[in-house]
């Protein structure tokens, strides 16, 4: 018998990402979605530079600058 997933709800900061002014942070779960990978391929496009590094907001918080993320998102599409 195949087990039954239950559907996830998509986070507020993912489905208003365009909405979200530049000056706001979002969380490794939302930078992953927006790039559709692992959080291993986050860290690594991170520390590659492909797409900016987390600043630490707190002792155990890193986070991203959604204006520093969405330039990034634009480069890397074109």
């Amino acid at each position: 018998m195949a087990k039954q997933s239950t559907p996830t709800s998509i986070p507020d900061a993912l489905k208003n990402f365009d909405s979200l002014p530049d000056s706001a942070w979002v969380r490794e779960p939302i930078v992953k979605a927006l790039l559709g990978c692992s959080s291993a391929t986050v860290w690594r496009y991170a520390k590659m530079g492909i797409i900016p590094a987390p600043q630490k907001r707190g002792p155990r918080i890193s986070a991203w600058n959604v204006g520093e993320l969405r330039r990034s998102l634009v480069q890397r599409a074109a």
